[in-house]
């Protein structure tokens, strides 16, 4: 077999053994459920009319979703336990373990219920 037969054959091993641990992953719908959320925290803080600016806003800091999530309040949505969860999400499906991926993906998405 030549070299370059050889490096074909090793690269086609490599991708398909990643394509298939992706595959396993949740990965696509934390992005998906991160996304929703997202939209959901930016149109309850647009909901609220204007408010002073924060000390962080002064400084130029920018507002993540959690920072918006905290401000806001939610009106009555808890968006911090949802984002809670999909950090613990994230971390389950860096260790493998899918099951309680899909459960806090599954508690994020109650939550923007």
């Amino acid at each position: 077999m030549t070299s370059i037969a050889k490096c074909s054959l090793a690269l086609f091993a490599l991708l398909y053994a990643t394509m298939v641990a992706h595959a396993g992953t949740c990965t696509d719908d934390i992005a998906q459920t991160q996304a929703q959320l997202d939209l959901a925290i930016e149109r309850d803080a647009g909901s609220h009319g204007w408010q002073p600016e924060s000390l962080s806003a002064l400084r130029g800091h920018q507002p993540t979703p959690r920072s918006l999530a905290e401000a806001t309040g939610g009106n009555g949505v808890d968006f911090t336990d949802a984002l809670d969860s999909l950090d613990r999400a994230r971390t389950a499906n860096r260790a493998g373990d899918i099951a309680t991926c899909s459960r806090e993906i599954a508690h994020a998405r109650a939550v923007l219920r």
